[in-house]
């Protein structure tokens, strides 16, 4: 009762949570991980994140930071920890189009940042399916990545400065502006993507870009994956580097989607082995303005590559999107990837990145690999092929703690032999702690180690996560 008092007067007694008030966060969005939090606390701005953390450490609590709760692996739960949520932290404090910038708080949903970018003309490349509940302090602390990264990078290439709350209450001002700034480590990197385990992210500067002008978008059938780098590169070649997205779905994708969802229609009849999802983006003038012909310059590009690679036979059918509603129901298909995956149960979900031209090596030894471990085990996957992130899911027969090791013992194989990573863009949390002591270089643990121990000496920051305990 004393923590839940001396919390209370910071943030008043109607952001304390207790009880059923609690329920919202007492699971992830998977529903695998469950929490069940001292209280919830949502503070209104930094200097309250900074006195709730000091009490917090009066009462030798746990925290545990937490944002849109849109998560896939357990990072923000918690077992008799407080939650520290920056929901009400939620003000866009600037757009600045002429540097192009924007200065936001924690608890800014990224559909607003969109929003209010788009308002000014600009953009902010941030893109994925969860974008209407996703909060840029989550994204941050994930370093997520989505369906652009291809062009712009994943959130730590976008970030330009950070505002941090330390385990003590200390306030970290790295809200730098700059784009050079050689004065000594980059603190701001150590932040992002360590989900809440060194600080809580308080607020922060965002690059912004030129919005396109228009789009080109087609779902495209090839031959093969390495048919489909070859059509990748001519594009970015041809456009100088204007892809935006270009994300693979196979047929075992098209056909659980057809089960799950048979009111979205399929691109091909037959469904094709390999369909990829290309868009290109327009800033340009001279490439989004109609000509005389009536056609916008970029899709005719788009056409004319998808002509000559069909005429070569790498391409072996196209399906181009003629309007906005056509280049929507194009991203629907992709973006119910997580609803129909997680559809069904049991189910093992990876998060795996190998180089470009090895995502069809690593398909090929899992497809090799899996019957011997679960001879009636199915699989499915979908890829941002342009950056090599692969989220490969089994439906094991059984929901078996061994055989779930098992899989995952051999993703990671596989992934180690091609130098990939078994954590692309959905951070560690909770689910892949395993992984990282049996993957992650030694030395490369120990200097975390480190870092942990100088920034949360006493272990309280979101305990658990990330990095895996000494044995």
């Amino acid at each position: 009762m004393s923590l839940l008092l001396d919390l209370a007067a910071v943030v008043g007694d109607a952001h304390v949570l207790t009880g059923a008030d609690r329920a919202a966060h007492m699971s992830d969005w998977t529903g695998k991980f469950t929490a069940d939090p001292v209280a919830v606390v949502r503070p209104g701005d930094t200097a309250q994140v900074a006195a709730c953390l000091r009490v917090a450490a009066a009462h030798g609590v746990a925290v545990v930071p937490v944002s849109g709760r849109t998560g896939l692996v357990g990072g923000a739960m918690t077992v008799g920890g407080l939650m520290i949520s920056v929901e009400r932290m939620n003000a866009i404090r600037e757009i600045r189009p002429d540097a192009r910038i924007a200065v936001v708080e924690a608890g800014v949903i990224l559909d607003r940042l969109h929003a209010a970018a788009e308002a000014e003309g600009l953009y902010f490349p941030l893109w994925f399916g969860a974008r209407g509940s996703a909060m840029i302090g989550g994204v941050l602390s994930t370093n997520a990545g989505g369906s652009n990264v291809l062009r712009y990078g994943s959130t730590r290439a976008l970030c330009l400065g950070l505002e941090v709350v330390l385990a003590d209450g200390q306030v970290l001002d790295l809200m730098s502006e700059l784009h050079k700034d050689n004065s000594g480590y980059d603190l701001r990197d150590l932040f992002i993507g360590a989900e809440g385990t060194l600080g809580i992210i308080t607020a922060a500067v965002m690059k912004l870009v030129p919005r396109p002008r228009a789009y080109a978008t087609a779902t495209v059938a090839v031959r093969s994956l390495p048919d489909a780098l070859v059509l990748l590169n001519r594009l970015r070649e041809a456009t100088g580097g204007a892809v935006e997205a270009f994300e693979y779905m196979p047929e075992s994708y098209m056909r659980r989607l057809a089960e799950a969802r048979p009111d979205i229609r399929q691109p091909f009849t037959p469904r094709q082995p390999v369909n990829i999802l290309v868009e290109m983006g327009a800033v340009a003038p001279r490439d989004a303005v109609v000509g005389a012909d009536g056609v916008v310059p970029v899709a005719a590009l788009l056409e004319d590559v998808l002509a000559q690679m069909m005429e070569d036979g790498y391409v072996l059918d196209a399906e181009i999107a003629r309007s906005e509603a056509q280049r929507r129901a194009m991203w629907e298909r992709r973006e119910l990837a997580a609803e129909i995956t997680f559809a069904r149960e049991p189910t093992i979900d990876t998060d795996i990145a190998v180089p470009l031209d090895k995502v069809d090596v690593f398909l090929a030894r899992m497809a090799a690999r899996l019957p011997a471990l679960d001879a009636g085990a199915e699989d499915i996957c979908v890829a941002h092929l342009g950056d090599g992130n692969v989220h490969y899911t089994v439906y094991p027969t059984r929901d078996d703690p061994m055989l779930y090791d098992a899989v995952v013992a051999a993703v990671e194989d596989e992934v180690q032999a091609l130098r990939g990573s078994f954590s692309a863009e959905h951070g560690v949390g909770l689910s892949k702690r395993a992984s990282m002591a049996r993957r992650k270089d030694p030395v490369a643990l120990g200097v975390m180690r480190s870092i942990k121990a100088a920034l949360d000496p006493d272990g309280r920051m979101n305990p658990g996560k990330v990095i895996p305990d000494l044995t």
